[in-house]
């Protein structure tokens, strides 16, 4: 009977633990899209619509953003077949992820606290009982919060479900000596690194585990001996498809400028000492934390972070032999979380909380295991003080879901927590000129220029938001501004040619607009303006080809085809007019300027003396 209560026990706790997570997060499921960076990948992006021959031969070409992860591409384009543009299903799909990478981590867990004699022979399930704190410690700690409920990140949470298999698929090989089973675990990494380049430093997670607790290498077998040898025959395909992947990702991202030697180290070292931190005590998280505009690589803030750093790397490595498991639990968290310490600086970040998903098992394994050896309290006592903690960490996730419901939300909490980001300063200005706030657009640009001066987009946005007022002599100021700090800025470009269009400053106009469809052969609305210039100097036969492109661009814009029947109407094309204002009235059939140009085309076709 008791074996048979155990094996009851050890069937529920997953199904618990996977009903326990969603309910952390279940304020996600009434989030939407954000413009922190789901805008540029989703909303603005149509390519990726779909499962048909288009939309993956783009998946699996495409370096969109700077990441290669085709898998996740078609786990989105999935949701899109299924429910189209609804952010429920994106949501859902990522939070079912999320739920079945924390049962995961409960198998991983139970065979690593097996391997390593915690609660081997306890037959009231101490390592089933260690194993799902271990894995409710990962699942519902805020720090998940921005890979699980920003639909962006569903490369986290689908290439960690591939990383865990493939440990697991692992430890059977070790177990039981199977081909397959390392076939398995090799085919699942591939996965993984095709989700998200950033599990490619699980070989190295590999290797510390071959150390403790598999025992494969060092103590007794040594490291040079043939039970070490092995082991790094094992693991040389698993490397080799790391280095691929990671020279893969260099290109990919084409990395901007990198900081100077010193304020890299300085960045790494504060933000492993921020991770551990925030670990312990999830307070003041946000969804961005920004860069420093000046690194002083020895400010006490990062003199702070070298000390953390190398006093806990120095503590594990002189335990080892005391605390072999504490010490390979960090070593696994180091080895993980580094390709994300900045150690080649991408995005405004100094840290992200996303950045700590892959590595935060090794750390959550750490606690369930300590729970569970540790001797003082009465079972009653220690495991009561476990279920207070999961339930803290729970309503501070729950908490921390609500931040990531709108945009606005999402911003506003990152000017709470650095009242100086001027990247949030910004994007709440994008918020508010797309809701047509067109005053608070622009005091929000301002705050965010003032704070970062060297910002070019910033001026450019400033620029649109004050020609939105009517200000286009102070837009114009701002956009000659953005082109002074960047001049391969196409948008600058763009809007600095519309609003000397508008001046009256055609030549002026056409140079500018040209140059941003040199920029950038995708830009319809440089086309559209260009050609719009180019018929008010009177050439309506050279503005034709830029409103066909625009078109072939934009298909769906009614303005792009309204100009369009203008110029051909003047070139004398009175057919031709008519057919795009036709166009123009399917697309928008209340447009009056439309159906007044749509009757002068059809009484020129007629009559053209007549029509004049």
């Amino acid at each position: 009977m008791r074996a048979r209560g155990s094996h009851l026990l050890r069937a529920a706790f997953p199904v618990l633990i996977a009903v326990l997570t969603v309910v952390a997060f279940l304020p996600a499921l009434g989030a939407g899209f954000v413009t922190w960076d789901d805008n540029r990948n989703f909303l603005d992006n149509a390519v990726w619509r779909g499962l048909g021959v288009a939309q993956l031969r783009w998946m699996w070409t495409t370096f969109h953003m700077g990441h290669y992860v085709p898998l996740t591409w078609m786990t989105l384009g999935l949701d899109y077949v299924l429910g189209g543009m609804d952010p429920t299903g994106y949501h859902l799909h990522n939070l079912i992820l999320h739920a079945v990478n924390a049962m995961l981590v409960y198998a991983v867990a139970r065979r690593v606290l097996g391997v390593a004699n915690v609660g081997r022979n306890d037959v009231a399930g101490t390592r089933d009982i260690a194993a799902a704190f271990a894995a409710l410690v990962f699942a519902v700690h805020p720090l998940r919060v921005e890979s699980v409920a920003w639909i962006t990140e569903r490369r986290d949470v689908l290439s960690m479900a591939f990383c865990l298999t493939s440990v697991l698929a692992y430890l059977q090989f070790v177990e039981h000596g199977s081909r397959r089973w390392y076939a398995a675990s090799l085919g699942l990494f591939a996965a993984a690194l095709l989700s998200k380049a950033t599990s490619m430093s699980l070989p190295a997670a590999l290797v510390v585990m071959n150390v403790y607790p598999l025992r494969r290498i060092g103590g007794t077998a040594g490291v040079a001996g043939e039970s070490a040898r092995r082991v790094y025959r094992e693991l040389v395909p698993f490397f080799a498809l790391s280095a691929a992947i990671a020279l893969l990702s260099i290109v990919a991202l084409d990395p901007p400028n990198q900081l100077p030697l010193p304020a890299k180290l300085a960045v790494s070292a504060y933000s492993l000492a921020f991770y551990v931190a925030k670990t312990i005590v999830p307070s003041n998280l946000a969804p961005l934390y920004e860069m420093p505009k000046r690194i002083d690589a020895l400010a006490p803030r990062y003199v702070i972070g070298y000390v953390a750093a190398a006093g806990l790397t120095m503590s594990a490595w002189l335990g080892r032999r005391r605390s072999p498991g504490a010490a390979a639990a960090w070593f696994v968290f180091l080895v993980v979380v580094l390709p994300m310490l900045g150690l080649v600086q991408n995005g405004p970040q100094i840290a992200a909380d996303r950045y700590t998903y892959h590595a935060s098992p090794a750390l959550a394994i750490l606690a369930g295991g300590a729970l569970a050896t540790w001797r003082r309290p009465s079972e009653r006592t220690k495991w009561s003080m476990a279920g207070v903690i999961v339930l803290v960490l729970g309503v501070l996730t729950w908490r921390q879901t609500l931040i990531w419901q709108t945009s606005e939300r999402l911003w506003t909490r990152v000017t709470e927590v650095d009242p100086n980001s001027s990247v949030a300063a910004i994007a709440l200005g994008d918020l508010m000129i797309s809701e047509g706030r067109v005053d608070d657009a622009v005091r929000h640009y301002g705050r965010g220029v003032e704070l970062d001066p060297t910002f070019a987009g910033g001026f450019n946005n400033l620029g649109v938001a004050l020609a939105r007022q009517g200000n286009v002599g102070d837009a114009i100021v701002r956009y000659r501004q953005a082109l002074a700090l960047d001049p391969e800025l196409g948008d600058a470009h763009t809007n600095l040619g519309i609003a000397l269009s508008q001046q009256g400053d055609l030549d002026s106009a056409i140079t500018h607009l040209a140059r941003a469809v040199a920029l950038d052969s995708m830009n319809a609305d440089a086309e559209v303006n260009l050609g719009n210039a180019v018929v008010r100097l009177g050439r309506p036969g050279e503005a034709l080809p830029h409103y066909a492109r625009a078109a072939a661009l934009r298909p769906g814009h009614a303005d792009t085809y309204l100009n369009w029947g203008v110029a051909l109407a003047q070139s004398g094309d009175a057919e031709g007019a008519a057919e795009r204002f036709r166009e123009a009235l399917r697309l928008r059939p209340d447009d009056a300027d439309a159906r007044e140009y749509l009757e002068r085309a059809e009484r020129m076709r007629v009559d053209p003396a007549r029509s004049r």
